[in-house]
């Protein structure tokens, strides 16, 4: 019995050492997140979402969301232009994410996701996404009144009570401009 699991062992990674040889783009690794580097000196900000090459890129610092954007190949068509400012300045070492304007899940991308707009709609509509309660919605309130405007989605998670797993479930039902 041993011997025939040491035998398909031994013939499985023949055959995974004979792909790779055969097509050496093929790698144990399949993280499509790529790493950029556009010039010898800055800071590395990373863009996910709906962005044609998502990945981690070093740029100058003191960037705008939009040459982020442009870094990482530009929006795909599903990107929602309504979930982020272009003229925002990013901070290094982020991780910046662009929403999806219909589900992923629909297969016919026909109906858009419906979002609430974190800068101007009330407390009691912002408690239409699913995982902002009442309190969490009061505090978007209070931190949009205390600190102006959200300029990225980001900036959630310097509201009390969001952290990243709430910021990861409510990221592609938020807007910050109409």
């Amino acid at each position: 019995m041993y011997k025939v699991i040491i035998g398909v062992v031994i013939a499985a990674a023949v055959l995974i050492v004979g792909f790779m040889m055969i097509d050496p783009q093929v790698n144990g690794n399949q993280n499509t997140t790529t790493q950029q580097t556009t010039q010898d000196s800055g800071s590395t900000y990373t863009i996910e979402g709906e962005i044609n090459k998502p990945g981690t890129y070093v740029l100058k610092d003191g960037i705008t969301m939009g040459d982020l954007i442009k870094a990482g190949g530009g929006l795909t068509s599903n990107a929602d232009d309504l979930a982020f400012f272009e003229t925002a300045t990013l901070q290094a070492g982020n991780t910046y994410y662009v929403a999806s304007k219909f589900d992923a899940t629909d297969i016919c991308n026909n109906n858009p996701i419906v979002k609430v707009n974190i800068n101007s709609d009330p407390a009691d509509t912002l408690t239409n996404v699913n995982g902002i309660t009442s309190s969490i919605a009061s505090s978007i309130v209070s931190y949009r009144t205390s600190n102006g405007v959200f300029q990225t989605i980001e900036q959630l998670m310097e509201v009390y009570g969001i952290g990243n797993a709430t910021y990861r479930k409510v990221r592609n039902y938020v807007i910050l401009h109409a």
